[in-house]
């Protein structure tokens, strides 16, 4: 492929992207299906096909470009959260913990991971892994605390004490 090309490839890619971050989906999703093969970018067209259309609420369709991703990168973490998303709201839920745990092992520091796996498990009903796991998110990024009460995943831990502590930032007593 030449030089010339893969640059008119790499334009398009960056077009698309910058529609999903205007939070454009549909638009970047026109620019991603307007090609039949994205040759040594395939990840990248892969990937933010599938954020494009996660975007549109259309997580079923996502999965498939995103485990091309998945398959192209392993280890990719932003690849493993848009497949954890999907698989929540395709009711994978176990599908959606593994893809979160087999990428943790290479980011053990995103607090990311641990705070969608905490969802995760907490709508698992799996409330010691829950809480482990956004225990581990808060000491990584204390501002996630935040999140917490809106989150409705973790509805099941509330008026868990060990949940509240943590959300709390108390020592146990």
């Amino acid at each position: 492929m030449s030089r010339l090309s893969n640059n008119r490839i790499r334009r398009q890619l960056d077009e698309a992207e910058g529609y999903l971050l205007l939070d454009l989906p549909a638009r970047a999703l026109e620019i991603l299906n307007s090609r039949p093969d994205w040759a040594n970018l395939q990840f990248e067209a892969s990937l933010l096909k599938g954020e494009a259309l996660r975007g549109l609420e259309r997580y079923r369709e996502a999965l498939k470009p995103l485990e091309l991703a998945a398959a192209l990168r392993p280890a990719d973490a932003r690849v493993a959260l848009a497949l954890g998303w999907c698989y929540k709201r395709t009711n994978r839920l176990a599908q959606a913990i593994d893809s979160l745990e087999r990428v943790l092992r290479e980011h053990p520091l995103e607090p990311l991971l641990h705070y969608n796996l905490a969802c995760y498990w907490s709508l698992a009903g799996n409330a010691p892994r829950a809480i482990e796991e956004l225990t581990t998110a808060l000491e990584l990024d204390p501002e996630m605390r935040e999140r917490v009460a809106l989150e409705s995943d973790f509805d099941r831990l509330r008026g868990n004490p060990d949940f509240e502590r943590i959300v709390l930032g108390r020592a146990p007593a």
